[in-house]
């Protein structure tokens, strides 16, 4: 397939004839054509010598699409479609081959004329991409913007290809220029790395250079040893219990759309693990600091402080079912992923003794059981009264005793000991009794 049949105007989300003739396509687009790499999602990339954000509005009012200025100063706006986006950046120069001359790496640096069907490739970059390599233009060009360190990691998984030895030389040597870019920029080329499980050994190599020491002064070889191990755990469980592996795919922002909802599943959230601190605490920290989002740190640190104990609650003979009730209401929707993590860590403990398989699975399959149903009073607990028909019951006014009544009666039907609201109410009856300053007096 030629890259004129993939970026030929009539593949675009709007007319050509909204377009001057002079604006080029450059960048990831004309690389993945290249490259026949095809995505359902659209992502163009425009660079025209004059007027691009005027061209972007002009574009996003003939086709009723949003607009986003995305850099006034540098003349760069962005148009989104159903199911494209299409970026319109001012060229940087003089001419088409200077503003490629200052990109980051050649593959990057191939733009393409759609209304004369010609190629532009002054860096060779056609020969890297058939080599597979990805290599610098000029170290000061990554200089520029520190940010392309990371870019090639994730660029090299993502294509399959290998950074060329003095490329990556020169950004080992730049890694001190990664404390000067925002935590967000950062956690963005993480994430791309963390959805894909191809990406793994890439990860360890950001750590190997030192680009993480900064932004994730906890990550080690140690914990980097969790990724592997987590994508083992989740094929596992896929193939042992389907049921409970479907939650690790399912994203967790439920607005995030294309490549961002890929980021955000329970399965990617999860392996954010591998760069943190065990200490619950320490990696809260770390977290904020890099700015995740409340969501993502709720998945996270329950996942951090609930995989420990399940492990401890598997190696005792009888399990006490409070302690299970606990771990299920602690845990919550992230349950899943503290069973993946601590079969993970299973998992780099057999690999270490030589064993094939992991011992704790058939311990954790009645807790999986116990949590895929829907009924269980363990792990779903549904109320047997509610605290508008304790209060008018027990003629109780409103407040934390209230609340307090509740988790007991909760907590006693997880054990077992009352199964219908007449006995959630008899034992509420007894519990207020006993401290009759919970009441109403007359």
């Amino acid at each position: 397939m030629s890259i004129q049949s993939v970026l030929a105007p009539q593949t675009w989300p709007f007319p050509a004839s909204d377009l001057p003739q002079s604006a080029c396509l450059v960048g990831g687009c004309v690389r993945d054509a290249l490259l026949n790499r095809h995505t359902a999602y659209l992502d163009l990339d425009f660079v025209l010598p004059k007027a691009a954000v005027e061209t972007a509005r002009r574009v996003s009012e003939s086709c009723n699409a949003g607009f986003v200025l995305l850099d006034a100063e540098r003349d760069i706006a962005r148009v989104v479609f159903p199911d494209a986006t299409a970026d319109f950046a001012l060229q940087v120069g003089d001419s088409l081959e200077e503003d490629l001359q200052r990109r980051d790496y050649t593959i990057n640096a191939i733009a393409y004329h759609p209304f004369s069907d010609t190629v532009v490739d002054p860096l060779m970059g056609q020969q890297d991409l058939d080599a597979g390599v990805l290599r610098m233009i000029a170290a000061k060009n990554l200089e520029e913007d520190p940010l392309r360190l990371l870019r090639a990691y994730r660029q090299a998984a993502q294509l399959g290809f290998t950074i060329e030895p003095q490329t990556q030389a020169n950004i080992r040597q730049l890694t001190p220029q990664l404390k000067g870019i925002a935590a967000e920029r950062i956690k963005v080329e993480l994430s791309y790395l963390l959805s894909d499980s191809k990406a793994t050994p890439w990860v360890h190599q950001l750590w190997q250079d030192g680009l993480l020491s900064t932004s994730f002064p906890h990550a080690s070889s140690t914990s980097l040893a969790f990724l592997p191990a987590i994508d083992q755990a989740a094929s596992l469980l896929q193939k042992e219990v389907p049921d409970l592996a479907t939650a690790f795919h399912q994203e967790l922002n439920e607005r995030a759309q294309g490549k961002e909802a890929a980021q955000r599943t329970l399965l990617s959230t999860t392996k954010w693990v591998s760069l943190l601190s065990d200490n619950p605490t320490q990696a809260e920290i770390t977290l904020k600091q890099m700015k995740f989002s409340r969501g993502e740190i709720h998945v996270i640190t329950r996942v951090l402080n609930g995989w420990p104990r399940l492990k401890q609650l598997l190696q005792q003979e009888h399990c006490r079912r409070v302690d299970q009730f606990y771990l299920f209401q602690d845990a919550d929707t992230t349950f899943p992923a503290v069973v993946m993590v601590t079969l993970a860590v299973e998992l780099m403990q057999q690999s270490l003794r030589g064993a094939e398989t992991p011992s704790c699975l058939p311990a954790l399959k009645p807790w999986i059981a116990e949590y895929l149903n829907p009924l269980s009073a363990l792990a779903h607990p549904q109320p047997l009264l509610s605290g508008s028909a304790l209060m008018k019951s027990l003629h109780l006014s409103p407040g934390p005793e209230v609340g307090h009544l509740l988790s007991q009666l909760t907590l006693a039907q997880a054990e077992g000991s009352i199964t219908t609201s007449e006995e959630a109410l008899a034992l509420a009856q007894t519990l207020v009794s006993s401290t009759p300053s919970t009441a109403e007096n007359g």
